[in-house]
């Protein structure tokens, strides 16, 4: 049997756009919700967030549901992390979060916006052992202290490994699920395979169970994603080299001043005036002034 990788773009959105039990699975799994506040059922809401005004800006979500406490998740699988990325989904959790209210609604009637995002590269190397990250609104000095309302949970997918989770067992296995399968599978765990949730997923992104138009998709996504990385290498190292070229021309303006300085020094050493010095070095007559000083 040969799988899809579930991380495209077309998978993804086929397994928890289109099968509500697996979008359940995968946020009772990840979110860290209390046990009275697991999620039972959802509808799903389009996935993109029209501005109030035509001159605001539309955003498309790859999966966008509310379940019955009318509490809202965001669901997004991004391959390419940039740091305009977190903004982003501030920016969409945000928008979710204040278009609960119309006209005629308070804000006592606001329900939370929980954004789950699975990111496919690393991007906070200096803990190297969290790959889970959620963030709150909370107290400066008391983390205990949360104002209610948006919560961002970040996943770094390369940094799982099975052991990292103990006693969530589903959380283990859709990680598993999201960073072993792929185009390359040989021989799929058991574990996922005895897993009602995680099998059904699996027969999902079997190929063929695709249409011709999504296998063509689907080869169309990592076109493009290949592409879009080659232009974020270049983009970085165009920056780089750049930093390093104003880093040598302010070297070079640098060391020009250090050896005029000294040069007007051993002149004034020499017994010649600041006058004459300064005609001769270009450097200001009072600064001169000081050299002697």
């Amino acid at each position: 049997m040969r799988y899809l990788d579930p991380k495209a773009d077309l998978t993804f959105k086929k397994i928890f756009g289109e099968h509500k039990d697996l979008l359940i699975s995968l946020l009772n799994a990840l979110l860290p919700l209390a046990d009275d506040e697991q999620i039972e059922s959802v509808e799903y809401l389009s996935p993109e967030l029209v501005p109030d005004t035509y001159v605001g800006k539309n955003s498309i979500v790859d999966v966008r549901c509310r379940d019955v406490k009318n509490r809202q998740f965001i669901v997004e699988m991004q391959m390419l992390w940039t740091e305009a990325f977190k903004q982003r989904v501030l920016f969409n959790a945000s928008k979710a979060f204040v278009r609960q209210l119309d006209k005629k609604r308070k804000y006592e009637f606001l329900q939370p916006v929980y954004s789950l995002n699975l990111v496919n590269e690393i991007f906070m190397k200096e803990y190297p052992d969290e790959f889970i990250h959620n963030y709150n609104v909370v107290h400066e000095l008391h983390s205990d202290e949360i104002i209610d309302g948006l919560h961002f949970t970040f996943v770094e997918l390369p940094k799982f490994q099975a052991h990292s989770i103990k006693e969530k067992k589903m959380a283990v296995l859709w990680l598993r699920f999201l960073t072993e399968i792929d185009e390359q599978t040989k021989e799929v765990p058991q574990e996922l395979l005895d897993n009602p949730e995680t099998s059904k997923a699996l027969k999902t992104v079997e190929e063929s169970a695709m249409s011709k138009d999504e296998l063509l998709a689907y080869e169309d996504f990592w076109d493009k994603l290949g592409a879009e990385r080659l232009l974020f290498v270049d983009s970085n190292k165009r920056s780089m080299e750049e930093g390093r070229a104003e880093g040598r021309k302010e070297g070079l303006v640098e060391g020009l001043a250090k050896g005029r300085a000294e040069v007007a020094r051993n002149l004034l050493n020499m017994g010649m005036s600041v006058e004459d010095i300064s005609k001769a070095t270009g450097i200001p007559k009072d600064e001169i002034e000081q050299y002697s000083c």
